[in-house]
This record gives C-alpha cells, sequence and structure tokens, in this order.
C-alpha cells in the first residue's frame, strides 16, 4: 500500500511528490542492486513500471 507524504500538499520544484511504500527488505535490496547494475535509480525504475501499467488497456 503507497501511503502519500504529506508536504502540505505542495509539489517539489520538480513538480514531484514524495511517497513511500513497504517492501520486503530482500526485494528492496535486490531491487537497489539492479538498478546500480543498470546504472539507473529505484524511482525510474518505479516510474516505468507505473506508467507502463497505466497504459494498459482496462479489463
Amino acid at each position: 500500500m503507497v501511503k502519500s507524504e504529506g508536504t502540505g500538499g505542495k509539489a517539489g520544484k520538480d513538480g514531484k511528490k514524495n511517497t513511500s511504500l513497504r517492501l520486503d527488505s530482500r526485494k528492496l535490496k535486490a531491487l537497489k542492486i539492479r538498478a546500480i547494475e543498470d546504472d539507473t535509480s529505484v524511482q525510474k525504475i518505479v516510474e516505468t513500471l507505473i506508467d507502463a501499467y497505466l497504459a494498459e488497456d482496462k479489463r
């Protein structure tokens, strides 16, 4: 479950807001390692996955 972190309802300078999520420690470690190997960030991986999910046709 994703929980929105309140910053007074204001987005940062880049128009983004912070959020947090809870992951199993093994999964998070594997994700961080994979991000390093792929020369990217966990944030970018999550954003890419969300974009793909939202682009899917509704079932």
